[in-house]
């Protein structure tokens, strides 16, 4: 999907905001709307916008709290780029500037030698006035943000890296496929991926309760779609699945309480919650995913929604790891391809943020 394909709005709760301590995220009165202008800039292997694919010259900048940037480490991880991309990781919150390596000794990226990732926008952009978001990927030589245009960055990872893809690596986003994956990306986006911020961002009762149903009538959609098949589109995993996930992997631990999607939690429709946990269970998805830092992002950066700041304790994680027999549904999650390897040991994701095993 294009990124001329997203929807187009004016506030954006993935970055940070000048506007009050932690930021603001609810405009009284109004419905959520969010802003899609990004820095279009594209690395290619043709190099056409001064940017040329070259291993070890940029560094993706993410955090695994944040929904878009989980995108980019699935993939990632999924085409074994690894070794032509370096990582960079922020920590769960941030402050109303900026996104922060307080991960990091020193609370310095090792790489960049910056604190904050508003320093990378403002060398390539200087009063840079938008948020400051993840996924973003810096030129290292020059410490500048070549983009942030997090849906084109995917695509672009499985069609202008392919010299840096792992033996093995699948198809994402097959040319055969392409426009339906566009087209189920675009439903997905809107009514899902954004779907869930317009119902926790809503201003009034009004554009709650529109949001609310729009969010629930794709699910259902979603839902029976999936019913026969074991992915979005075609028998393999695609950039459709990928996301779609990163909502699914937050539902229950966030939207369903803290955005008030709570119709049914994720772990009560039965396609949906099945379709996910298959995933999960996949190399490249749930070994990214760090539901501790999830939570923390969202209850602790969106104090107008919990002005307590307070995290809560649940829910219970437990079942990411059942039996989810989709494969009964035949598919094959790689394709012609092969499952990555384990993840880099820097990479893991602390056993004490992710699903407990017993």
């Amino acid at each position: 999907m294009t990124r001329a394909q997203e929807e187009s709005t004016q506030s954006d709760p993935t970055g940070t905001t000048d506007s009050g301590e932690q930021g603001s995220y609810v405009m009284s009165g109004q419905e959520f709307v969010r802003d899609t202008k990004y820095i279009e800039t594209r690395i290619t292997a043709d190099g056409r916008d001064g940017y040329p694919v070259e291993a070890g010259r940029y560094r993706l900048v993410a955090a695994r709290a944040c929904p878009w940037a989980n995108r980019t480490l699935i993939v990632r991880r999924l085409l074994g780029l690894e070794d032509a991309i370096s990582l960079g990781l922020c920590g769960p919150t941030h402050d109303k500037n900026s996104w922060t390596f307080d991960l990091d000794p020193g609370g310095l990226d090792p790489v960049l030698q910056i604190p904050r990732l508003k320093d990378a926008y403002e060398k390539r952009i200087p009063g840079y006035p938008k948020g400051i978001t993840v996924p973003a990927i810096v030129d290292v030589p020059t410490g500048e943000v070549v983009t942030n245009d997090f849906p084109q960055i995917t695509i672009d990872f499985s069609l202008e890296w392919t010299a840096f893809h792992r033996d093995g690596a699948p198809e994402l986003y097959p040319e055969r496929l392409r426009d339906e994956i566009d087209e189920v990306s675009h439903g997905i986006y809107t009514e899902v991926n954004n779907g869930v911020y317009r119902c926790g961002f809503a201003g009034s009762q009004e554009a709650y309760e529109a949001a609310y149903d729009r969010l629930f009538t794709k699910l259902d959609e979603l839902s029976e779609r999936l019913s026969t098949q074991r992915y979005l589109v075609g028998d393999t995993i695609t950039e459709a699945d990928v996301r779609l996930f990163t909502t699914l992997a937050r539902f229950d631990p966030v939207y369903h309480g803290h955005f008030k999607c709570n119709r049914s939690k994720l772990s009560e429709m039965p396609v949906l919650w099945a379709y996910a946990r298959d995933l999960f269970q996949t190399p490249g998805f749930g070994d990214t995913t760090d539901f501790t830092q999830i939570k923390q992002h969202y209850y602790i950066v969106h104090t107008d929604v919990n002005p307590t700041q307070i995290v809560p304790k649940g829910p219970d994680l437990r079942g990411w790891l059942t039996p989810h027999h989709r494969e009964e549904l035949g598919g094959r999650p790689f394709g012609d391809g092969t499952p990555p390897g384990p993840p880099r040991p820097d990479e893991v994701v602390p056993e004490e943020n992710w699903v407990p095993k017993s």
